[in-house]
């Protein structure tokens, strides 16, 4: 009896034990289940929300990269109305004397030569009615035209107030983009350049490689592509379905998330990565929680912690890098226009009455002159310098924006003199202006560093000058019209005055 007993409560002991254990694995599954559950979930959408919106700002970036790469060859081609002989030379008149026509056509021939060698042109020169050139017109190009050279890119003028216009796909060649702009009467320039030059336009960050971006035309014919076996090709159907009516925004889906902007011509920048991609990590990351949650049963509280800072950290990581990008202007490291000005104005809204802040606005001087003089890459080069140096003069603590092609602007932080009388914290401004303007005279370029660059700067003082950023950035503006009305490169702290003077 008392073996049985034993043996009972032996068997009972064994049977509590194993309901136990079968009950606190059952716990530890559906904790562990509902808790990653609620992970997920949340870390789904905090990461379509974050990458929705930095793949709309990347989009937007890229709209802008590609608008500049259109209006720089722009700015290029009215170059020519420089020299009289390119826009009134006419070769087809039958009274022009040939010995004279051929000297002009030398002398045309040589200003494009020094126009185009700054830039990779595949054609850049001038056609006449009579289907004559002068200038680089390529093989490709007559190829493609035929006799019909002069009319083909008269047909691609598509504004009746600047007579110019832009064409990718003339009779299926989809390898180049065309820019056409009437030069008189009888003559066009013609100016193009190979379609996969774009791909350094569209640089985009290396932690979505499987980022697709395309430009279509109005019949959503694939114009432009990293891949060039899809150009001229329809873009798919199930993306064209999802953006029809679309002329920018941004969508996502359980199959893509899509990015568009809307360009020239009826032209739309398509952004496109699959859901999928976005998600990988975190699937990656779930199927690991469930194996360790296994193993891992009786340790499942601290499993169950670690686990969701595997699942944090990776996502944190990538969202914060990828807002670093979105928020940055790409060319000078600092914040971008939107950016700065948002940034700004949270600032200034935490601001007491009795804080004192600086925005100061800078122009570079003669930015225009770097790039006809020196050429575009060097006026980059400018602005990347520009970003060093304020990164360099100001604090980490201050804001630092690009809010325009060669306009930056700067938000001073709370400083020592913050606490003091205006006259200290204005002379601090002043001396933050001079340093300033201290590094700009330091600063050259060009093949012999013999191009000097300066800056032409305004500041205004918070909150005696504006309590708003709108304010303070009025009031700098116009500091900053003083200072180019005074001869540029010095540097002006606005009055009150100056607005009644303005």
């Amino acid at each position: 009896m008392k073996n049985k007993n034993i043996n009972n409560s032996s068997e009972n002991i064994r049977r509590f034990k194993n309901i136990f254990i079968i009950v606190y694995i059952m716990i530890i599954v559906v904790s562990i289940t509902v808790t990653s559950a609620f992970a997920f979930n949340k870390t789904d959408q905090v990461i379509k929300s974050q990458v929705t919106m930095i793949a709309s700002s990347l989009n937007k970036q890229m709209q802008t990269s590609f608008q500049s790469h259109l209006s720089k060859v722009e700015t290029i081609g009215t170059l020519i109305f420089t020299d009289e002989y390119i826009y009134k030379y006419d070769a087809t008149l039958p009274s022009n004397d040939e010995y004279e026509s051929i000297k002009i056509e030398e002398s045309i021939n040589e200003h494009l030569y020094n126009i185009s060698i700054l830039e990779n042109m595949t054609d850049f020169g001038i056609i006449y009615r009579n289907n004559h050139f002068v200038g680089k017109i390529s093989n490709g190009t007559i190829n493609n035209f035929g006799e019909e050279l002069y009319d083909g890119f008269e047909s691609m003028i598509t504004s009746p107030a600047t007579l110019d216009g832009w064409r990718a796909g003339y009779n299926g060649n989809y390898k180049r983009f065309y820019y056409v702009k009437k030069v008189n009467e009888n003559a066009l320039l013609a100016i193009s350049f190979y379609t996969s030059e774009l791909d350094d336009v569209f640089v985009h960050s290396s932690l979505l490689d499987s980022m697709k971006v395309h430009i279509v035309n109005a019949h959503n014919n694939i114009i432009y592509s990293h891949n060039l076996d899809e150009l001229g090709t329809p873009l798919s159907e199930t993306i064209t379905s999802k953006i029809t009516g679309y002329t920018s925004g941004t969508y996502i889906d359980n199959e893509y998330l899509i990015a568009v902007n809307e360009c020239e011509n009826n032209w739309r920048i398509i952004l496109t990565v699959p859901t999928s991609v976005i998600l990988s990590d975190k699937s990656r990351v779930q199927n690991n929680i469930i194996v360790i949650g296994i193993v891992a049963i009786f340790f499942a509280v601290l499993i169950t912690i670690y686990l969701l800072e595997r699942i944090i950290t990776p996502v944190s990581t990538m969202v914060t890098t990828l807002d670093d990008k979105a928020h940055t202007d790409l060319l000078t490291g600092i914040l971008n226009k939107r950016s700065f000005e948002d940034y700004s104005k949270q600032s200034l809204k935490s601001c007491s009455e009795t804080d004192e802040r600086a925005l100061i606005v800078l122009d570079i001087d003669n930015f225009k002159g770097v790039n006809d003089t020196l050429g575009h890459a060097y006026g980059d080069k400018v602005l990347t310098g520009v970003g060093d140096i304020l990164k360099r003069v100001f604090k980490k603590d201050d804001l630092l924006g690009r809010v325009g092609g060669d306009e930056f602007c700067i938000l001073l932080s709370q400083s020592e003199y913050a606490a003091d009388n205006y006259g200290n914290y204005r002379a601090f401004v002043e001396s933050k202006c001079k340093e300033l303007c201290r590094a700009f005279n330091e600063n050259y370029t060009g093949d012999d560093n013999n191009y000097k660059i300066s800056a032409s700067i305004g500041a205004a003082v918070f909150p005696h000058n504006g309590k708003a950023f709108e304010e303070l950035y009025h009031c700098a503006d116009i500091a900053l019209y003083n200072s180019k009305h005074n001869g540029k490169d010095t540097y002006t702290i606005f009055t009150p005055e100056m607005e009644e003077t303005k």
